[in-house]
């Protein structure tokens, strides 16, 4: 993230940039140990990556390109070790991740959006 264009116009140090990430890869990797019939629950880290997003100034593009860095990354980490994955089911796998990785994207707009929707809400 921190050679991506769209991201570092908003300058912040790695720490600021990606401390709160490890709950949210955390829980990530938690929700696809569930299985594949697994009911996808609200994410509060992904909720609240969204709210600190916001706060620190970012835009909903580029909460999306977070997200398409995530999903880069993930599969090519996946192809890098090809070799030690069992190949049976690994299309099913890369949907499941692919459907995890965009249900946070969904939770992190929402805790972006709360503040806007908020502030258009007469009392």
């Amino acid at each position: 993230m921190e050679r991506n264009e769209d991201l570092t116009v908003i300058s912040m140090n790695p720490q600021e940039r990606s401390r709160h990430l490890q709950p949210l890869l955390a829980e990530l990797v938690c929700r696809l140990r569930l299985g594949r019939d697994a009911k996808a629950k609200v994410s509060s880290p992904a909720h609240e990556h969204g709210a600190r997003r916001y706060a620190q100034g970012y835009t909903v593009p580029m909460i999306v390109e977070e997200s398409r860095i995530l999903q880069v990354s993930i599969f090519t980490t996946l192809h890098d070790n090809l070799a030690s994955i069992d190949c049976h089911d690994i299309m099913l796998d890369v949907a499941m991740i692919a459907d995890e990785v965009d249900s946070q994207l969904k939770q992190s707009i929402i805790g972006f959006a709360e503040p806007l929707v908020a502030a258009e809400t007469p009392n």
